[in-house]
């Protein structure tokens, strides 16, 4: 390698610090990696210290992590909108290509598998059409292993093979895609097959007198084989494979029905193996059923014998779950006559579901010891599918083509467990868990399709057993029964009356200070999950309808104090000090209760001091989401009731925020931003010393030199010139925000941004400040547009230009732009006014943009002059178009600021900004005076063509589309206006 020594060991410093739990230590390191990302070589650099086998394997292993996540950022795209400067080098990416295959294969398992990782997704972009060295480099390589019976290296090879194939998986099929699976199978097939061929003998040969250390190797070479040919056959049945499918399926039967030696099964490996086999039966089954089909009963028939035969593998359960979800895929099927006799299905619901449904040690023990992987599991339908889960889904699968066979031995069984846990209560009661567990599973949720089959009567149910356990005055005892009562509730929470549910909460209340994590997790889900409700509701007198909370301020204020309370008490239990569940219920109520006195100044104190701790440290991006989103619901809802509260929030809230930003724990900046924004919305003239001295800062385009931070930036800046709007008109103030809207101009990333804030200068700036600008705005906008004519781009353009045609009319509107170059407003107007203008979005959007063609064609001169009557006809023609498809946007949302939090969690931690919907102000409408856009025009038009009877009929006539003129005549008779 050729990186200097020293470089591997600032870099292997760097690392360690990074495990630092001192948090100066460890935010140095981070800003050491961050600012070093750009710098030519140091993605090399890393791939030298993830290899250099001289330096702590900690280090090493930091640094081959780092590196996979440097090429999934960085490795060039074939993107139009990609910035260069965001990319490796060529010379870097070269040097990668040369030497990471060679590296992986000697690299430790743990690393090898991050350095798989980092050539799937180099491999990704250049693979094979600008890496043609890689797939033979690998079967070369794979032949000389082969050939020295060397099973790692065999191992290592097809673990970079298997990450190289396994973007054929996901990929969406076109001939691009097939030309190089093509490329793939082409070069890789033949040796794949002879690799698993050799390698089954092999294994045959010694499975009887093999160690597990001496098999173990054996077993994963075969399951890496697997893992390929699953790839390999994702898009489509290869030729290939089809005509050697005898030889695989043969050596798949083989895998499912040999049993090894005991300490082998012991191992685990057989059975990682054999859900391997599974996982392809399940692709063939679904995919190439008619090629499938001869193989089929055998198969149904060694699963089935897998799933019955005792085992004490490890690795069993992953097994059962891919063996049970291959046989629902088979019951789902046409060839669900399998399973179809009434002593098959009892004899699988009796040996196969009731089994694998009860609770076990093992769930137990993550119950207990790792609640949050618990959770993930067991509530929120993680990709790791629960032993539980398969088996219901199985029952499922019977249920949709024999729901009355599959009710009837569900619900015996449902009653079996119940009366068991009758008898005993306290021995008994995960046969209580797995009664309401069936019942779960197996709920048809209104509206719903699929194998749903509400096996017992869900309101008896409701009432007799889970109401019952609610309230029972044990709420402490059997947490793991309690959790799954809770999560009943969550399921069933829609079909729950307002009234019931309501009634039910003082006993969902206790459970929030619950000691089990799990318990008090489930029962603020709960809650929030109840808040969220939303009923569909006619509006009278117009064609459409509507959905609002089911539940309001009213409705949850006399339980708001005690839900505060308790979610903070809880939120200092062991393990739950950043329980996103806890933290999120917390936000749902503050954004809904109305709160006061000494409660706001209480919860005010203890988020802050919950966020003064989480900067030390912020790893937990969906609890410092929801942090952040409680603090702007309690600003925004108890500021706007009481704005005396204001001087509190500021004085509690500045040190903190002063701290994100002088420490610079930039995951936190975009959130502080936003806060800083909603603060000056709720301030009262003049702002304070500590605003304008941010507002200086706003300033400076250093601040600006964050792609995240951007959009929050624009938010703050948005807020300032609603309150000081004239404040730009000082010391070169404005022309250093032109500067600044050219550079977010210039990228895609930020182009979104750039258009908002001049949206922002427009609506809060008189035309005498910004006219000596407007032409280098113009000249910047129509630049990009040459090379930039996405719809994106195009209608974001049409919105600003609308938005200076009603803001300062229309003659200004043609005379700034032509200024740029004579006649360049029509032009523009022809070639991406009139096309994008019927794909605006957005109701305030629709609204400006219709109102401003409107004014275009009735009051503008450019587009009243004879000369222009195409034109004319022609936007027109797309106002119509752009209006009587808004009145086609199905079920309107009653926006409340609480719904969107959840489509935007983010994944993995990264500085991104995420919108904080608690403190956004809502967007002001420019046209408060118009209430109905369509009427506008019609009335509009009317008024013109009285000026001027029988000029624009014959344009209508001609240049108007047939469809959109009978909805122009529609409007006219509708509002009983004419055009004349």
């Amino acid at each position: 390698m050729e990186v200097s020594p020293e470089m591997l060991d600032t870099l292997a410093g760097w690392f360690a610090q990074s495990l630092s739990p001192d948090a100066a230590a460890l935010r140095a390191a981070k800003q050491n990696l961050e600012s070093s990302e750009a710098s030519p070589g140091f993605a090399f650099a890393l791939l030298g210290l993830a290899s250099s086998p001289r330096h702590d394997l900690h280090a090493r292993l930091a640094a081959s992590v780092q590196f996979k996540n440097v090429l999934r950022r960085r490795w060039p795209k074939p993107s139009l909108d990609a910035d260069d400067a965001d990319h490796l080098t060529p010379s870097d990416c070269a040097l990668i290509k040369t030497h990471l295959l060679q590296l992986l294969l000697t690299a430790p398992p743990r690393i090898q598998a991050q350095l798989s990782e980092a050539l799937a997704a180099a491999a990704a972009s250049d693979f094979p059409s600008k890496w043609e060295s890689l797939l033979p480099s690998i079967v070369s390589s794979l032949g000389t292993a082969i050939s020295k019976g060397d099973v790692p290296a065999t191992n290592s090879l097809l673990s970079a093979a298997a990450s190289l194939f396994s973007r054929f998986r996901n990929a969406f099929d076109n001939n691009a895609i097939r030309l190089d699976l093509k490329y793939c199978l082409d070069n890789f097939a033949a040796p794949l097959l002879e690799v698993f061929l050799s390698t089954s003998r092999r294994l045959q040969a010694a499975a009887t007198t093999a160690s597990p250390p001496e098999s173990r190797p054996v077993f994963e070479c075969l399951r890496l084989c697997c893992e390929i040919f699953y790839s390999l056959n994702s898009i489509d049945l290869p030729e290939f494979f089809e005509d050697h499918m005898r030889e695989w399926m043969t050596e798949f039967r083989a895998f499912l029905t040999t049993t090894y030696p005991p300490p082998i099964e012991a191992d685990g490996a057989p059975d990682e193996l054999r859900a391997a086999v599974c996982d392809n039966l399940q692709l063939y089954m679904e995919k190439y059923e008619e090629e499938f089909r001869g193989y089929l009963k055998e198969f149904v028939e060694a699963v089935w014998g897998l799933l019955m035969a005792p085992t004490v593998s490890p690795s069993r359960g992953q097994l059962a779950v891919t063996a049970i979800r291959f046989l629902t895929t088979v019951a789902e099927s046409v060839h669900h006559a399998l399973f179809g006799s009434p002593e098959a299905m009892k004899q699988i619901c009796d040996s196969v579901v009731v089994p694998n449904l009860r609770l076990r040690d093992d769930d137990e023990e993550l119950f207990e010891g790792n609640w949050v992987e618990y959770v993930r599991r067991d509530a929120e339908g993680s990709d790791a599918d629960t032993l539980r889960r398969a088996a219901c889904r199985l029952l499922r699968g019977f249920a949709a083509n024999y729901r009355e066979q599959v009710a009837a031995l569900v619900s015996a069984q449902v009653q079996q467990m119940l009366a068991a846990y009758a008898a005993h209560r306290t021995n008994n009661w995960k046969e209580m868990d797995a009664a309401i567990y069936l019942v779960i599973s197996l709920m048809q949720k209104p509206g719903a399709t699929g194998g749903g089959t509400n096996v017992v009567d869900m309101e008896s149910f409701f009432t007799s057993v889970i109401v019952p356990e609610l309230q029972a005055p044990d709420w402490e005892s059997e947490p793991m029964l309690k959790a799954t009562v809770l999560r009943f509730l969550k399921e069933f929470k829609d079909q729950i009356p307002k009234a019931n549910a309501l009634a039910l909460l003082p006993s969902v209340i206790r459970f929030l200070t619950h000691e089990s994590n799990v318990v008090h997790s489930y029962a603020a889900t709960f809650i929030e999950n109840l808040l969220i409700i939303k009923d569909v509701v006619s509006v009278p007198g117009v064609n459409v309808v509507t959905r609002v909370p089911r539940y309001v301020a009213a409705d949850i204020n006399p339980y708001a104090q005690q839900i505060i309370q308790s979610l903070s008490k809880a939120l200092s239990f062991p393990d739950s000090y950043e329980n996103p569940y806890l933290m999120k219920c917390l936000m749902r109520v503050l954004g809904i209760a109305i709160i006061a006195g000494q409660t706001v100044h209480e919860i005010t104190a203890r988020l802050v001091g919950i966020l003064m701790e989480v900067c030390n440290n912020p790893n937990n991006p969906d609890f410092n989401h929801y942090l952040f989103e409680s603090l702007a619901a309690v600003i925004g809802r108890a500021g706007e009731q009481d704005p005396s509260l204001l001087s509190m929030f500021e004085a509690t809230l500045f040190p903190v925020l002063q701290r994100i930003l002088v420490e610079d724990i930039s995951d936190f900046w975009p959130y502080a931003f936003q806060i800083f924004a909603q603060l000056i919305n709720l301030s009262q003239l003049p702002l304070s010393q500590n605003y304008m001295q941010l507002f200086g800062v706003l300033l400076s385009n250093a601040t600006w030199d964050r792609p995240p931070c951007v959009p929050a930036l624009v938010r703050l800046l948005r807020a300032f010139l609603r309150k000081i709007p004239n404040e730009l008109n000082q010391e070169g103030r404005l022309p250093n925000i032109i500067v600044i809207f050219r550079s977010l101009l210039s990228r895609s990333s930020t182009e979104d941004s750039a258009f908002y804030m001049l949206n922002t200068l427009v609506e809060n700036v008189g035309f005498d400040i910004m006219n000596p600008y407007m032409s280098e705005i113009w000249s910047a906008l129509f630049t990009r547009l040459q090379t930039r004519q996405a719809v994106k781009f195009v209608n974001s353009l049409v919105v600003f230009m609308s938005l200076v045609l009603v803001k300062y009319g229309p003659g200004i509107l043609v005379s700034s732009v032509d200024a740029i170059q004579l006649g360049i407003f029509m032009t523009i107007l022809q070639r991406f006014w009139i096309p994008n203008l019927k794909l605006i979005k957005g109701v305030l959007e629709v609204k400006l943009t219709a109102v401003a063609s409107t004014k275009l064609i009735c009051e503008s001169a450019v587009l009243l002059d004879a000369a222009a009557a195409q034109t004319w006809g022609k936007l027109l023609d797309s106002i119509v178009a752009l209006l009587s498809r808004s009145d086609q946007d199905g079920v309107q949302e009653q926006n409340d600021g609480a719904d969107a939090t959840d489509n935007q969690r983010t994944s993995g931690y990264s500085v991104s900004f995420v919108r904080l919907q608690y403190a956004g102000k809502s967007e002001d409408d420019l046209l408060k005076e118009v209430n109905d856009p369509k009427q506008f025009l019609v009335t509009s038009l009317a008024t013109l063509s009285a000026q001027s009877p029988g000029r624009f009929g014959p344009i209508i006539e001609q240049h108007v589309d047939p469809a959109n003129k009978g909805t122009l005549i529609q409007l006219c008779a509708a509002y009983n206006t004419n055009i004349v």
